[in-house]
C-alpha cells in the first residue's frame, strides 16, 4: 500500500512517482531538513510547532495528508518547482548514500511531474 503523485491529465502513460507510506515520510523528512527543520516537531508529525512557524514554498507538500484523493493546483506546482530543483541542484553531489540518491531520483520524478502539470495546466494528483 502506499500513494501516488500523478498528473489529472487522463493519460495513463503520463510520467507519476510514488512512494510507499513509509518512504513517502522518509522522503518529505529529507525536504524539511533542506529547508532547515525538523518534520517531526511540527505540529501533526508527533510535534507542537505550528507550520507559521517555518517559511517554505514546499510547505503543501510537507504538510499534506497522506490519506484520501486531492490534488495540487498547476500555481501550487509552479510555486514549489523551482526549490525543488534547487534541492536537487545543491545535493546532487553528494549521491554516495544510497538513501540519499533514492530521495534524489524521487525529487527528480516529481520534478518532472511538475513540470508536466504546468505544461499541461493540470492539477497534480495526491491518492
Amino acid at each position: 500500500m502506499g500513494l501516488m503523485l500523478y498528473p489529472a491529465d487522463s493519460d495513463v502513460t503520463s510520467p507519476d512517482v510514488e512512494w510507499s507510506y513509509g518512504g513517502f515520510a522518509e522522503f518529505r523528512r529529507w525536504l524539511a531538513q533542506a529547508e532547515g527543520f525538523d518534520l517531526d516537531e511540527m505540529y501533526g508529525f508527533g510535534g507542537d510547532l505550528p507550520w507559521s512557524s517555518v517559511t517554505t514554498v514546499l510547505e503543501p507538500l510537507l504538510d499534506h495528508p497522506d490519506d484520501g484523493v486531492s490534488e495540487f493546483t498547476s500555481a501550487q506546482c509552479a510555486a514549489m518547482l523551482p526549490r525543488l530543483e534547487a534541492i536537487v541542484d545543491q545535493r546532487q553531489h553528494d549521491g554516495s548514500d544510497p538513501l540519499l540518491r533514492r530521495h534524489l531520483t524521487d525529487a527528480r520524478r516529481l520534478v518532472v511531474v511538475m513540470r508536466l502539470c504546468l505544461d499541461k495546466d493540470v492539477e497534480l494528483y495526491f491518492g
